[in-house]
């Protein structure tokens, strides 16, 4: 699976275009904004982007969401919790503030365990809730998509509404720390780094 990590939007998201180097089907997890540097990315490798995975409901990891699908046709895969979380009226109106667009409604729900296929390329769903109910990271050894629930050297926040330091600490130690150490960490932003590992997050990051 080839990985190409892009620096996208005002806030400085990690957006990632994952492919299938055989048959050049592929994934973009997290467009947040730029969508032109993220279709021109896509277009450099000739691949057909078929999905749209959000790892949870921010404006500022979904907001592209609606201009890559009508660039492309992909679908939008979101952890149901956060479909319906995210699908609140309190919730929107709450978080419109931020002054960017919401994700079209997803066509594809998933839940803990679920797979989704990229060309010959599989991304297996872990559900990781706290900084958001339905947060998720995505694993297909040796690479974990990490959202916001895990950054190098530092977890997401859990001041925003739907937010849980408990159960965003239960899920990194449950579903993170048990992958193997050499995993890369493929965070939702940069704010210490733009990579690590599983091993080096379980030895370093002060939240732990």
């Amino acid at each position: 699976m080839k990985v190409e990590q892009l620096t996208v939007g005002m806030m400085g998201v990690c957006c990632y275009i994952v492919s299938c180097e055989k048959t050049k089907k592929a994934a973009i997890i997290d467009p947040g904004g730029d969508e032109d540097k993220i279709l021109a990315a896509c277009k450099k490798d000739n691949l057909d982007v078929v999905s749209i995975i959000a790892t949870h409901g921010h404006p500022d990891h979904v907001c592209g969401n609606g201009p890559i699908q009508e660039a492309t046709g992909a679908k939008i895969f979101m952890h149901e919790a956060d479909a319906e979380f995210f699908g609140k009226d309190e919730v929107k109106e709450y978080f419109a503030m931020l002054g960017l667009a919401e994700s079209p409604p997803p066509d594809v729900l998933v839940k803990d365990g679920d797979i989704i296929t990229i060309g010959e390329e599989i991304l297996t769903v872990l559900h990781t809730p706290g900084h958001t109910p339905g947060g998720i990271c995505l694993y297909c050894q040796p690479d974990c998509f990490t959202g916001d629930t895990l950054f190098v050297g530092g977890v997401g926040r859990t001041d925003f509404p739907g937010g849980s330091m408990d159960e965003l600490s239960h899920s990194i130690k449950s579903k993170l720390l048990t992958l193997p150490p050499d995993t890369k960490v493929w965070p939702g932003h940069g704010y210490g780094g733009s990579q690590s590992t599983i091993g080096e997050e379980a030895r370093s990051n002060p939240y732990f």
